[in-house]
Formats: C-alpha cells, structure tokens, sequence
C-alpha cells in the first residue's frame, strides 16, 4: 500500500520551533524527489521546499529560507521539515508529496500566542 504519514505539527508560539516527518511505504522512496507544501485556509497551495532523492540538493520557498531545513533518512523511508523562528504566517496544513505518488494526509501547524 502506497502511503505517505505525517507527524509532527501542533501548536507553538511565534519564534519557536518544529519538526515535521514524513514516513513514506509501498514505493522506491530512495528514487523519488520529495516535496514539502502547505496551504492555508483561503490561500493556494505553497511548495515550501522540495529535496533531490539522494538528499544533496534542496530549494525552499523564499519565504523560509534560512530557518525551515528538509532533509531525509532513506533508510528509515522518512523526509523532515526542521522549521524554526516560526511566524503566525506559517500556520498552514503542511503535507509531503511524492511527484509521482501523491500526498500524504497533512498535519496541522498553528503558529499562535
């Protein structure tokens, strides 16, 4: 079964941080590119960043560059969203996507004092 899980949001206060996960099975994970999006309510979706299928190359969305870092674990079939200095403005349902697979069901990250 193709199935990609996330895990990892909630709430935090501005400035603080979080790490999301994305634990990927029933397909080549090691082969495919990842991306991270969010999207929140009344806004289109927003590519956050995206990482190479060997993890050495990584782009990110202007608007976190410099404090969100993805990386991956391929033998754990899992990709990370490191994201600190969190601003109210991140709040937004993050999921990851395989280009050739989907999305996953997205976790809730609230950015609220």
């Amino acid at each position: 079964q193709v199935q990609l899980v996330e895990s990892g949001g909630g709430l935090v206060q501005p400035g603080g941080s979080l790490r999301l996960s994305c634990v990927a099975s029933g397909f080549t994970f090691s082969s495919s590119a990842m991306n991270w999006y969010r999207q929140a309510p009344g806004k289109e979706r927003e590519l956050v960043a995206a990482i190479t299928s060997d993890g050495a190359n990584t782009i990110y969305a202007d608007s976190v560059k410099g404090r969100f870092t993805m990386s991956r674990d391929n033998t754990k079939n899992t990709v990370y969203l490191q994201m600190n200095s969190l601003k109210p403005e991140a709040t937004a349902e993050y999921y990851c996507d395989s280009p050739s697979i989907g999305r996953g069901q997205g976790t809730q990250v609230t950015v609220s004092s």
